[in-house]
């Protein structure tokens, strides 16, 4: 019996968030790439949530356009509302925010992947990762094996199944073993898995119901605008052409009474009567969780947000939910506003297959498994922003070994992603890993405005970003530099006119003549308002007049936080040799020596994260290399 058998140079394995843009730098970087997916149809699927960003989430997109990812771009092309999140804090978790028209979102990424050179797309259930026996007993990886019985080589293969694998859908008793909305699950790849020695996790994340707009009383709720002007996501999309108008999000409440149906029915959730096996996300519960964990709150907010322009499904952003059908119905009825409500779709919590990340280099390569890649959901984080990320990376990466290249490792101290990507190869996660702001040590530098600024070069050097648009960015850091210095050493005096000025925005007095950029730093004034008493401003672009300001107004805590850096980077430098026995230190505590040895850090900052090594391991492992170093010379 004959069977298809094909060649690439990089084999992608799943078409969502993080297969798309995995696949994309492959391609573009000209290695011949196929990418497999259960259905053509879900080619960037957004099957829970209908938007792009949030809270941390915005900062990930925007690093990954600046390193010349697709998601940002997509989003700005399809985007119905937009949001910049925390404007009221700080402008280290200002982070942007956009509601998609998800019809239209899956529509333009599939038409970018469908016309991009050197990438074939293909529907097909992959079975098997084959792999070939290495004479220092570890593996490496030859290709895959569809469940027809066909065969694609690969020099590299990246794992980007979702939550796709063995993964069930669950309603109350109602159990479908089926992907997100309806898709047909992978059931085949998890044995092959297993079979070379990968360590699995079964993970569990849910999704709200999706609801009848024209069943809905909009006079019972507050609504919600989206800003103006508009951020764009991507630092290529033109700033005015973006501009334009926006669909109404809204903000509802549960009640007591919505409480009460959900603790009388807890015990037909699958959450709580033991169907579950899969560990649910800490920081996306469902609503059953919040009533039962949070007992205090008599209410929770709700936000209505629409699927897209040419639906009437409505998306309920905070009320996922496992709980039986009827029940649904009944909490959603006792909601104001909701009392005639039709349900389009279940809410349903979904179990699925994901490894354990610690079996990865920070290349999102297997440690064990020569060519063989990993990112998104199949290395237990939650979130398209997350997957997305990790597919650039991975896809990067996957292309810099075929190259003859070095692996782009970003990390804690240059990108969001490499805080990610740090945290899951690092860190035991036993639970789906969402990143948030307050996990990254340096989020002053790691702002969501700058991220071009920082990662630019290294995406023009990586060959994702054309000459053209990294020539934009060193113009805007031109621009922001010559800005910088002015304000430095523009002077205003204390005359009557600025004088006033000051003490109409509540700010005080001069008493002799200062710079306008000492200005800029008290807390009430800031770059904007002080264009009334800066004659000679010049007239600037939008997002190099926000830089400029956020640099001068914090200038004494970025200065701060880049020495913490330094002292980060140090650790950092010191490399831990590959071929290193931590069995034979012997001052290291046993489970010291058993989490080393099995994530083996590349460096002494990394092994210093990881959970179960104290410092005094730290001290000891310090120790051990330098006279392992000189007993090697």
């Amino acid at each position: 019996m004959a069977f298809v058998e094909e060649s690439y140079d990089v084999v992608v394995v799943g078409a969502g968030h993080a297969g798309c843009e995995a696949a994309l730098a492959c391609s573009r970087l000209g290695l011949e790439t196929i990418v497999f997916t259960v259905s053509v149809d879900s080619i960037a699927l957004m099957p829970c949530n209908p938007n792009i960003g949030g809270s941390s989430k915005g900062h990930l997109v925007r690093e990954l356009d600046a390193l010349g990812g697709e998601m940002g771009k997509n989003i700005d092309k399809t985007f119905i509302q937009s949001k910049m999140l925390n404007k009221s804090k700080g402008p280290a978790v200002h982070s942007l925010r956009a509601q998609a028209d998800k019809q239209a979102y899956t529509r333009e990424m599939r038409k970018t992947l469908e016309n991009q050179e050197h990438l074939t797309i293909r529907q097909a259930e992959v079975s098997e990762v084959l792999t070939i026996d290495l004479d220092d007993g570890s593996k490496k990886v030859t290709g895959v094996k569809t469940t027809s019985g066909a065969v694609y080589k690969g020099k590299s293969v990246i794992l980007c199944t979702g939550v796709y694998l063995n993964s069930r859908c669950l309603t109350g008793d109602l159990i479908e073993y089926t992907g997100p909305n309806g898709l047909r699950s992978a059931t085949k790849l998890t044995d092959s898995l297993i079979n070379n020695n990968v360590r699995m996790f079964r993970f569990k994340t849910g999704t709200p119901a999706r609801v009848d707009k024209r069943t809905l009383d909009f006079s019972k709720f507050e609504v919600q605008k989206g800003d103006v002007p508009i951020i764009p996501f991507s630092f290529s999309s033109d700033f005015e052409s973006i501009q334009k108008e926006q669909v109404d999000c809204w903000l509802v409440y549960t009640n007591e009474n919505t409480h009460n149906i959900i603790r009388n029915n807890i015990d037909r959730s699958p959450m709580y009567n033991g169907s579950i096996e899969g560990v649910g996300p800490r920081y996306c519960p469902s609503i059953e969780d919040k009533v039962m964990k949070f007992p205090e709150k008599d209410r929770h907010q709700i936000f209505i947000e629409p699927e897209g322009l040419y639906t009437n499904e409505m998306y309920l952003s905070g009320m996922s939910s496992s709980m039986p059908e009827d029940v649904q119905y009944d909490m959603y009825h006792s909601m104001e506003g909701f009392e005639n409500v039709h349900i389009v779709r279940n809410a349903y919590a979904i179990e699925y297959d994901c490894i354990d990340s610690t079996q990865l280099k920070s290349s999102l390569e297997f440690m064990n498994i020569d060519g063989l890649f990993a990112a998104g959901q199949f290395n237990g984080s939650s979130g398209y922003e997350e997957a997305a990320v990790q597919g650039l990376m991975a896809g990067i990466n996957a292309s810099m070994k075929l190259l003859n290249r070095p692996a782009i490792i970003l990390d804690r101290s240059q990108a969001y992603i490499g805080v990610l990507i740090d945290d899951l190869v690092t860190k035991e996660n036993f639970e789906p890993y969402r990143m948030m702001t307050s996990r990254s040590e340096y989020r002053l530098l790691l702002r969501q405005d700058n991220a071009d600024l920082r990662l630019r070069k290294i995406g023009h050097d990586i060959g994702l970003i054309s000459d053209e648009e990294y020539q934009k960015t060193l113009n805007k850091i031109d621009l922001i530099n010559k800005e910088m210095d002015r304000l430095k050493n523009t002077y205003v005096s204390n005359s009557d006119s600025v004088n006033e000025f000051l003490i109409k925005n509540h700010s005080n007095a001069l008493n002799s003549g200062v710079s306008l950029a000492d200005l800029i730093k008290r807390p009430e004034l800031d770059y904007e308002l002080l264009k009334e008493i800066d004659v000679n401003r010049p007239s600037l672009p939008y997002l190099v007049r926000e830089e400029v300001g956020i640099e001068i107004k914090y200038e004494g805590y970025i200065k701060r936080q880049l020495s913490q850096v330094e002292g980060f980077k140090r650790l950092e430098s010191k490399r831990i040799p590959l071929d290193i026995d931590y069995n034979e230190i012997k001052n290291l505590r046993l489970e010291a020596r058993q989490k080393l040895s099995r994530i083996k850090p590349e460096n002494i900052g990394m092994a210093s994260r990881i959970s179960g090594v104290s410092p005094a391991d730290i001290s000891v492992l310090l120790i051990y290399i330098e006279s392992y170093k000189k007993d090697k010379a």
